[in-house]
């Protein structure tokens, strides 16, 4: 086969891998806190958005809806569909609680070849599972990875989610997690209108490294409030377009206010 006619019939592929994984590049924090803030999970500047993936989880999970009910605190929580058929009852009583449950997906693939009939259909069983078990829509979708390829963000259009990502991460599904890393981690990044990514569960980490995000919480929400922020689930964060005209203030690894402006997290799990 002549060269000329070989890179031709490589054309429409390469179109179509870009097509597929381009819209990708908002895990990339610059690119989405430039090209869409609201992707970032950027709202109200007196307002933190307080989020978990990959639940639900029958052992870990009820240790995290304990403790933010000492706290005085409501999240979401993105769950996973084949884990919600799994334990119905650990997501029910998440919503109970007054929690707010989001859709994270069917299972926590790489979605790196284009399935966009089975996108869609994940997807809109995911949302199916978690309305069977607490009555409610979910409104909000986060992709495993924080991968959107031009599947999943049609999948969510299909099945009336809105997709949100996250501003700061604590790195808490590593083997070396302490409940230290990752409040230095999230307060590296986080300013108010920030979107917090934690996991309240190491289905897809290292065997325990929960029980660093779970010792967490309690200073990091101290923090916060300190820094006069209010805390809670994305139902309550805004996203008004004049968010970002107010400079927010973000939160150092000493736990001080720098005079910085926010810093969307760096990416990688979710």
């Amino acid at each position: 086969m002549p060269e000329s006619v070989s890179r031709a019939a490589a054309l429409p592929l390469a179109a179509a891998a870009l097509a597929h994984i381009g819209p990708a590049a908002t895990w990339l924090p610059v690119v989405r806190r430039r090209l869409s803030p609201r992707l970032a999970g950027a709202g109200h500047p007196c307002h933190v958005a307080l989020t978990f993936d990959d639940g639900p989880d029958p052992v870990s999970t009820p240790r995290f809806l304990d403790t933010l009910d000492g706290l005085g605190v409501r999240a979401t929580f993105f769950v996973l569909g084949d884990a919600v058929v799994r334990h119905p009852g650990v997501v029910r009583e998440t919503a109970r609680r007054g929690h707010e449950v989001a859709v994270h997906g069917w299972s926590h693939g790489r979605p790196w070849l284009p399935t966009p009939v089975r996108d869609v259909r994940a997807l809109r069983r995911a949302v199916e599972a978690v309305q069977d078990v607490t009555g409610v829509t979910p409104r909000w979708y986060r992709p495993p990875y924080g991968i959107l390829t031009s599947g999943r963000w049609a999948a969510a259009r299909a099945a009336g989610l809105r997709p949100v990502l996250w501003t700061a991460w604590g790195r808490d599904w590593t083997a070396s997690a302490t409940p230290a890393s990752v409040r230095a981690t999230v307060e590296a990044d986080l300013g108010g209108g920030g979107t917090v990514l934690l996991h309240d569960t190491d289905r897809t980490a290292a065997p325990g490294c929960w029980h660093a995000t779970l010792g967490a919480l309690p200073d990091l929400v101290a923090d916060w409030r300190a820094a006069g922020w209010t805390v809670g689930p994305l139902a309550d964060h805004g996203t008004a377009a004049e968010v970002h005209a107010t400079a927010p203030r973000v939160l150092g690894r000493s736990g001080a206010v720098p005079r910085r402006p926010l810093e969307h997290g760096r990416s990688r799990h979710g």
